[in-house]
């Protein structure tokens, strides 16, 4: 087994997405036959050691539309049951309120 079978699956595209205490990573991976999938990680510090904690999902492209379409009805739904303030995060870190009101997931 040469050093390609045990690296970690090559990162084509990376994006970082700072959330107040969370960050979230959306990286684009190739499979050895070049099929792409993206990574979504949450990373969150743990307050008692400071370790950071992370959780990941991969979502592989002939799910793209499902996914998208599952996720729009479930914030669509909050909207339309709650007010939805999102956080906008500035360099200081310090949350600037911003009301939201249409997304679209279409991939």
């Amino acid at each position: 087994m040469g050093d390609f079978e045990n690296k970690e699956r090559e990162e084509v595209f990376s994006k970082k997405v700072r959330a107040g205490k969370r960050t979230y990573f959306f990286d684009v991976k190739s499979t050895r036959s070049n099929d792409y999938y993206i990574t979504v990680t949450e990373s969150k510090k743990r307050l008692e050691d400071g370790v950071f904690v992370k959780h990941k999902i991969f979502l592989y492209k002939e799910d793209f539309e499902k996914f998208a379409e599952g996720l729009k009805d479930t914030v669509d739904y909050i909207k339309a049951h709650q007010d939805v303030i999102e956080k906008k995060y500035e360099f200081s870190e310090q949350p600037v309120e911003v009301a939201k009101t249409e997304d679209d997931f279409t991939f």
